[in-house]
């Protein structure tokens, strides 16, 4: 029987170990979780280390034990950050498995665009708590609870400058309507609001998702922009949606729209929203994520504004992890050992 070396190089726990190895004999598990942090430290920007590896974290073994360990590797399952040249160390490499379920996280090292076939974990992650945050987001500022930091700040109340609204009856916009945007429009609905909603490819034969009035492709979205009190960014990050809400987009929101991101920071314009806001157009701002988030703080003329609210992409993050990268991994193992199509392949000219 021909072995199969799999190589994780994204920490895994002893139950995730043996959810692997269960799925065939012929695979031969290497666990290498943390094996990498040193040269993670050494190649990406000081903020990265420090958010995502371990304190002190440094690293297992020498480089030529981690180069022989890539050098044997048909299969990985990674996480990020990443070591960047991963294809040019792992010569039998034919195909990573990215954890989480963003594409765009790959840009940075030299798998993107190569002959290695990748998958994410698209569809598979927490979705539930990102789409109660983004939930949560929209009623930070619809009933103007940014207000009671601005009166704390100055001690004293403004009791004029609150404003709230009434969720019921106001329309969401949900930019992306895949696993995340679906849950987000669920919730949305179960509060009363018209849930309307866009995908890349939308099938006219298709049931619509739970709680959507409506599903429409990229050419929808002007027309439900002008028609939604507040919009939640859930899309993949890609050329064709680098800047998606720029100036343009962001004109033809309804005065007062209440926007969201829990996708990337590149699909968003952040001048043009800084700009926005500097002219009172939008109510508030919500992201958790922003521009090149893996280097350093978000822009300052974003962090400064009660408007504004910026968390460190921690929006997937809850008490009850549902995260199913493990599940989705292993069925994509056994469709690997039979030779089947495998889900959730990027597709480098798409971008994910």
């Amino acid at each position: 029987m021909r072995k199969i070396e799999l190589l994780s190089i994204q920490r895994i726990s002893g139950a995730e170990k043996a959810q692997i190895e269960a799925v065939d004999p012929a695979i031969r598990l290497t666990d290498a979780g943390g094996w990498f942090d040193g040269e993670i430290r050494e190649t990406w920007p000081p903020f990265t280390a420090t958010r995502y590896l371990p304190p002190q974290a440094n690293g297992v073994g020498t480089r030529a034990e981690r180069d022989r360990l890539l050098a044997e590797a048909e299969v990985i399952l990674g996480g990020w950050p990443f070591p960047l040249d991963l294809r040019a160390r792992a010569p039998r490499l034919k195909w990573l498995h990215q954890r989480p379920a963003g594409a765009s996280n790959l840009r940075f090292g030299d798998l993107w665009g190569s002959d290695v076939r990748v998958t994410t974990s698209r569809g598979a992650g927490n979705t539930l708590a990102m789409a109660e945050y983004a939930i949560a987001g929209i009623m930070h500022f619809a009933k103007g609870l940014h207000r009671a930091i601005v009166d704390r700040d100055q001690a004293g109340f403004d009791h004029r400058a609150y404003h709230p609204l009434l969720i019921e009856g106001k329309t969401l916009c949900v930019i992306g309507a895949g696993g995340i945007g679906r849950d987000v429009g669920r919730l949305g609905a179960a509060l009363g609001m018209r849930v309307l909603g866009t995908r890349r490819h939308p099938d006219p034969a298709a049931s619509l998702p739970p709680g959507f009035s409506a599903l429409g492709g990229a050419e929808d979205l002007d027309g439900y922009l002008a028609e939604s009190d507040f919009v939640v960014i859930c899309c993949q990050w890609t050329p064709e949606t680098t800047h998606l809400i720029d100036a343009t987009r962001l004109a033809r929101m309804r005065p007062g729209t209440i926007l969201v991101n829990v996708a990337r920071g590149e699909i968003v314009d952040e001048t043009a929203v800084a700009a926005a806001l500097a002219e009172g157009r939008l109510r508030g701002f919500v992201t958790d994520v922003y521009t090149r988030e893996f280097e350093g703080p978000p822009p300052q003329t974003l962090w400064r504004d009660p408007r504004v609210l910026v968390t460190p992409h921690i929006s997937g993050i809850s008490d009850r992890n549902r995260h199913g990268a493990i599940a989705i991994f292993c069925d994509n193992l056994r469709a690997y050992l039979d030779g089947a199509p495998l889900m959730n392949q990027i597709d480098w000219n798409l971008g994910y």
